[in-house]
């Protein structure tokens, strides 16, 4: 059974805590214990209501102010798929927050109160998610049972958010209306809605296929871990162990080890303690080759005809995450698959309005939350790709050298 991960993203109070809750509630993904705890923490339990919000909203701040600050994981299954949901913050200020959860979704909801339409928000999110080259969007329409279940201002909307989707070029957008409080359209159709003629979203999260995503063409292996045990038994043994990130390897494959660009072939190949005669991603293997080399952890392992470019200067899209501003000539380490290396800033090209798409060219500093194109100069060469082409190979993490926590994410572009 495979897995989906979505993010729910919005603005404040377009009911992304609620969605997800009544998601759980309505396909009987809620412990016993659960239920009894939510219902004594609700708020409406007097009328017989349960809040929903509770089951993603686990900070006490969030619970007080009603609003969703950081990332919330939730994991559930039908007999269909597992799941994986993550709820966003909407509110401006945890924008970090939006991208590090998006950053490993294979598609987003992007909630939109009806009554409201397309907002400042809707445009952020929406710009981020196609930054971070989420294939699959789904937009739902919430809280249609204010507006009347109207079919006219649901489809004013899916207007609005087209002009959207046109401008930044988002792909494979499904429309959708409903009332997450109610249930409507969630995971039973509605019948308050009968002009809508598609599946509901659990319908379509069920169904919607994300294999295609999976790039098998482009071999990339990072190396994790070496294994010596240098024991009796296996005294010659050494095996380079890590995840598959992509593509395809088979036993007897021609490689090239990178930085160093050394070849070699591949001997054997180990899943579960097993030799196989291949492996494909996602899987954590270990690969053995048929020459001793100094092959350590950061290194990669690809194939000639499919090789990464080889490269000390990168330009990435960058989010910024840490309250001391981002500043030429700053340094920072650089978190790249399994390789660490240490780097500078070399040029801030411009920063890109999330709201207008405009670039904004001459800035000295980045703030907090904001995006922009910089030039990044590495101690050592990285084997990368661009974002667009492979994900997997085309991200990376800045980290603060001396408090060592992460300040950046980038998208290499």
């Amino acid at each position: 059974m495979d897995i989906l991960r979505f993010i729910t993203a919005g603005s404040v109070d377009d009911g992304k805590s609620t969605l997800i809750g009544r998601l759980l509630y309505d396909s009987k993904s809620i412990l016993a214990d659960q239920l009894v705890a939510i219902e004594k923490q609700s708020k409406n339990k007097a009328n017989g209501e349960i809040d929903l919000a509770i089951l993603t909203d686990g900070l006490r701040a969030e619970r007080e102010q009603g609003i969703t600050i950081d990332v919330a994981y939730k994991y559930f299954s039908t007999p269909k798929r597992k799941f994986i949901s993550i709820d966003a913050p909407g509110h401006i200020q945890y924008t970090r927050n939006m991208v590090t959860g998006a950053s490993n979704a294979d598609l987003a909801i992007i909630l939109i109160d009806a009554r409201n339409g397309v907002v400042e928000q809707t445009c952020r999110h929406s710009i981020i998610t196609s930054l971070l080259g989420i294939q699959h969007i789904l937009v739902a329409i919430n809280k249609m049972d204010l507006v009347g279940f109207s079919e006219e201002r649901y489809n004013q909307i899916t207007r609005e958010y087209t002009n959207i989707q046109q401008q930044i070029g988002l792909k494979g957008v499904v429309y959708i209306p409903v009332n997450a409080l109610g249930g409507d359209n969630v995971v039973e159709k509605s019948t308050q809605m009968n002009w809508y003629k598609g599946e509901s979203l659990l319908s379509l999260l069920e169904t919607i296929q994300v294999d295609t995503d999976i790039n098998l063409t482009d071999m990339r292996f990072p190396v994790q871990y070496v294994i010596r045990p240098q024991t009796e038994d296996l005294h010659d043994y050494r095996g380079y162990a890590g995840k598959l990130s992509s593509g395809i390897v088979k036993k007897g494959d021609e490689v090239l080890i990178l930085p160093s660009g050394i070849s070699s072939t591949i001997k054997v190949i180990e899943l579960g303690g097993k030799e196989v005669e291949e492996a494909f991603t996602p899987q954590s293997i270990v690969i053995r080759l048929r020459d001793d080399l100094d092959v350590g952890r950061g290194d990669m392992i690809v194939k000639r005809e499919t090789k990464p470019k080889l490269t000390q200067d990168i330009e990435v899209v960058l989010c910024w995450m840490d309250a001391k501003p981002l500043e030429v000539g700053s340094k920072y380490i650089m978190q790249h698959n399994t390789k660490q290396v240490r780097c500078v800033v070399k040029e801030i090209a411009y920063k890109l309005n999330v709201n207008t798409l405009e670039k904004e060219y001459g800035s000295s500093s980045v703030q907090l939350n904001e995006v922009c194109k910089v030039v990044l100069k590495t101690a050592s060469p990285l084997a990368i790709d661009l974002y667009n082409d492979l994900r997997s190979n085309g991200s990376a993490i800045l980290i603060d050298e001396t408090s060592y926590v992460t300040v950046g994410a980038c998208i290499i572009s």
